[in-house]
């Protein structure tokens, strides 16, 4: 849970805070309401129609996610929540909706773990972590002074080095950034 509230609330504002929660139907009935509370209570919910009707009591905080929800970068104390019910349904769900920025998975399934780094184009993408981690200091580049999501990234004349791009992959022990 610490991995998900880091990703969310350490810095909301900026691009590699986590947008969307998903979470696999066999464990969303208890992992959900548990969530929801361990979270602070500044953080809204848009909750998919499954998610919403396992919440009893709803508050200000909790809203029905709107189809546009999906495609949102918050940049604040937002979190989208949808069930999903297997791996290949969540890979869809973040293809058709992700910025391709930082995209992370939590799973003790090793398989898992392997199947989404490589479905997942992403410019960093996280195995038990925090997606906070996408930051040059961080990575070791020293100063960052951005993060791209394209493919190509040279203008003019352009040799093989130009026509390299990078894929960051991170494995963690659910570690978060302090």
């Amino acid at each position: 849970m610490q991995v998900l509230i880091n990703a969310k609330t350490d810095r909301p504002t900026v691009c590699n805070a986590l947008d969307t929660v998903l979470v696999h139907e066999k464990i969303a009935s208890k992992f959900i309401p548990e969530m929801i509370k361990a979270f602070p209570k500044e953080v809204s919910f848009h909750l998919d129609e499954a998610s919403y009707s396992l919440i009893s009591e709803k508050s200000p905080h909790i809203h029905l996610a709107k189809d546009s929800d999906w495609d949102m970068e918050w940049l604040s104390l937002v979190l989208n929540v949808k069930i999903v019910k297997d791996l290949n349904e969540a890979i869809a769900h973040i293809i058709k909706h992700s910025t391709q920025h930082s995209d992370g998975i939590l799973t003790e399934n090793v398989s898992h773990a392997k199947a989404f780094v490589k479905a997942i184009d992403s410019a960093a993408v996280y195995i038990n972590a925090s997606t906070r981690f996408t930051d040059g200091g961080q990575m070791g580049l020293g100063a960052e002074v951005a993060v791209s999501t394209q493919k190509i990234h040279a203008r003019g004349p352009m040799g093989l080095k130009e026509l390299t791009t990078y894929k960051w992959v991170v494995e963690g022990d659910y570690a978060i950034r302090t």
